[in-house]
């Protein structure tokens, strides 16, 4: 290793060290922060370089810096990088041998390292924590920084004893960095570490160079099918499995194809994973069939594409996962293969991870009842807790029930000699359930939280606007524009989905009109499903067979979809639903209903685009008649369907356009279309009634609603 050679000069250390002129927007901001004394929280994309915000200033100041990372595969990337650079870093983790552990701590203790990384799991152990206590740390790095918020998609209570950590250092100057973060996420990350005035640098989630699409795939084999289009294509990329099982089943899949392919998942040995980890970024695989497990801090710059085998728990965890491809910058894909079924793996890790006092109540009554009277130590299987149990007990929610008890200090787990099984102490067997120090609150807390980021993911798998700008809109960035690139936005521009109009959305209005009828609303204004598709595409099409529900029959718009066959009418559903008109529960049996954006359809407030060549041809028979439209009008209007005013909507386009030229500002930032079709439906001529509709918020409301409301007035009396 070459010899390092400390300097003030950030701009000589970025040249030196890193080959770079000058540091990316962003990266200066933290890094000048840094340089001042500040505490700091930076915000940047995948691949926007955060581990420089914090490598760079430790070679530019005397002194320690450590940073907290959560996995051993990313701190063995980062160090592996640093020392070939000729920086003294290292890692202090469990893969560590007595020997090499040795020599880490002996040179923290000489002062031999500028740089060391640490899992936060680490600072629970008093003697590392006195070490530190002693040595200059110029600099606290934490990385992944969302772990610590439990409404962050990869929370880690061991981060949450880091404002502690702070606190027992004599609260060293701190930098929290991290990829994705909500709102929420950046206060909970701010209040846990109790940052004092910190720079907040947030330099964007856009991602220009990355192609988003959502492929709704009905069948295993159709996935398949789509992966070998993409490998073809983009040739080198990550393949992300929510199982391992999955993870083997592609894996097979492309080698049979002879694609270049490594698998990783946590069921291989340290091993297998190392060799898979190199062989990837080393170039010598093309792609990588991987759980989540693999990819944080993975520096390939050249990886063309990211495909979800299934739908991630969350949107922050698509994201990040996603923006692993492109990091060179060029031109890259991300890919979500959808199917609903695949919601139910989903469940099941929430499930896992979210288990009911009552289940953490049954297991410490089980430790309780079956551990060593002498001992109070127990040495079975997670797995084995869970089938004693009972046959329904999820092993997933014992693992985590058993995190829960150590966090209560109800027990300690701990290594058997000889074995490969984990033993469990009972640390306070006297003690009854009730009497543990159990915060149930934050339970449901974290559950309800976990249950918001599968809803949103799932509607970002329903929706039928930008994909970038969907995502941009979660994160909090105002005012985004569609990307142009997406499959939506491409689509839109080659007319692969249509605007529909005429004949065509008579029939998508009345199917869904069928949907709401064979659906009823919530207390809170929600549609809830009670029928499945079959049954309501039945309805539509006034079927008489046996299994027709009498209330059905007895809808208003039983029957008003006759004309159309059974093909078409599966063609208009799927078309709906990848547009994002509808939506779907989970289970077995799924039952559907209306999105918002199907009821805005409904009734008249949006336009849809949808693929119209599998069921349009239906519709582009000779018009119905004149006595026929009236009808279907009328069945519209007792819905509560208005009609477009196109003259009305006319005069209110023209007064939005004299706003905007007012307002030195584009058309839409007065006004969404959707809210100008919704006025021109609608007609409301008070500010009140006004104020109801979609896309009306407190800057139209001071800034120009009441002249709307006065040109509908004015209109409406002649």
């Amino acid at each position: 290793m070459a010899e390092f050679q400390e300097t003030a000069d950030v701009q000589q250390a970025l040249k030196t060290y890193f080959g770079f002129d000058e540091l990316r927007p962003g990266q200066d901001e933290v890094v000048q922060a840094i340089m001042a004394g500040r505490d700091a929280m930076g915000i940047m994309p995948t691949g926007g370089g955060k581990s420089l915000c914090y490598q760079l200033p430790a070679l530019c100041r005397p002194g320690l810096t450590v940073v907290v990372s959560p996995l051993i595969a990313l701190m063995k990337d980062q160090v592996d990088a640093l020392q070939a650079r000729g920086i003294p870093a290292a890692a202090i983790n469990s893969s560590l041998g007595a020997e090499e552990y040795r020599q880490v701590m002996q040179a923290l203790r000489y002062g031999e390292l500028k740089i060391v990384y640490v899992a936060p799991e680490r600072f629970a152990q008093e003697g590392f924590m006195t070490l530190l206590r002693g040595l200059q740390i110029s600099l606290l790095a934490v990385d992944e920084a969302h772990c610590l918020s439990q409404w962050g998609h990869d929370f880690r209570p061991d981060y949450l004893r880091l404002g502690r950590v702070r606190e027992a250092l004599g609260y060293p100057q701190t930098v929290a960095l991290t990829a994705t973060a909500t709102a929420h996420v950046r206060e909970d990350i701010l209040t846990t570490l109790q940052l004092k005035e910190p720079a907040v640098v947030i330099s964007g989630f856009a991602r220009d160079n990355l192609d988003f699409a959502i492929t709704h795939c009905e069948s295993r084999k159709a996935k398949f099918e789509r992966i070998q289009q993409v490998v073809s294509r983009w040739k080198t990329g990550i393949i992300y499995c929510s199982t391992r099982k999955n993870v083997m089943l592609v894996f097979e899949e492309l080698s049979s194809r002879h694609v270049n392919v490594v698998a990783y998942h946590a069921g291989m040995t340290d091993e297998e994973r190392e060799f898979s980890q190199n062989a990837f970024v080393s170039g010598r695989a093309d792609v990588v069939v991987a759980t989540n497990a693999f990819g944080m801090g993975i520096d390939r710059p050249d990886v063309r594409f990211v495909v979800h085998f299934e739908i991630p728990g969350s949107v922050e965890a698509f994201y990040q996962e996603a923006g692993r491809a492109g990091r060179d910058g060029n031109p890259s894909a991300c890919e979500l293969l959808f199917n609903h079924a695949d919601l139910k793996t989903q469940e099941f890790f929430f499930e896992g991870s979210n288990p009911p006092i009552n289940l953490i109540r049954a297991l410490y009554n089980f430790l309780r009842f079956e551990s060593d009277p002498t001992t109070h130590e127990l040495h079975i299987t997670v797995d084995a807790m869970a089938e004693r149990m009972g046959k329904e007990v999820n092993p997933m929610a014992v693992g985590t029930a058993l995190s829960c008890l150590i966090h209560a200090g109800a027990i300690q787990r701990f290594d058997v000699p000889g074995q490969l099984t984990k033993g469990t102490r009972l640390l306070k067997p006297e003690l009854n359930f009730e009497c543990l120090d159990i915060d149930r609150n934050s339970l449901e807390e974290k559950a309800r939280r976990d249950h918001l980021k599968i809803e949103a993911m799932t509607r970002f798998a329903y929706s039928m606007g930008c994909r970038q700008q969907w995502i941009l809109d979660y994160f909090g960035e105002v005012n985004s524009e569609p990307c142009g690139h997406c499959d939506v936005c491409a689509a839109s521009d080659s007319n692969e989905r249509e605007k529909v109009s005429g004949d065509d959305l008579l029939i998508v209005r009345k199917a869904l009109a069928g949907v709401a009828r064979a659906s009823r609303r919530g207390a809170d204004g929600e549609w809830i499903a009670i029928y499945g598709r079959g049954k309501i595409m039945d309805m539509l099409r006034g079927a008489k067979n046996a299994s027709m529900h009498q209330y059905l029959t007895s809808l208003s718009t039983y029957g008003i979809l006759k004309n159309l066959t059974d093909a078409k009418m599966k063609a208009l559903f799927r078309a709906m639903h990848e547009a994002g008109l509808l939506q779907s529960t989970g289970g077995d049996m799924p039952l559907i209903t209306l999105t918002p954006q199907g009821e805005d359809v409904m009734q008249s407030r949006a336009v849809p685009r949808l693929s119209l060549r599998s069921w349009s041809s239906a519709a582009r028979r000779p018009a119905p008649s004149a006595v026929r439209r009236d009808k279907t009008q009328q069945l519209l209007q007792s819905m509560g369907l208005g009609r477009l005013d196109k003259e009305l909507y006319e005069h209110l386009a023209e007064l939005r356009r004299d706003l905007a030229a007012e307002y030195n500002m584009p058309a839409y930032r007065i006004m969404h279309n959707e809210t100008l079709r919704a006025l021109a439906t609608e007609k409301p001529t008070t500010m009140e009634a006004a104020e109801r509709l979609k896309g009306v918020g407190p800057w139209l409301r001071t800034h120009g609603l009441r002249a709307f409301v006065e040109l509908i007035q004015d209109y409406e009396e002649g």
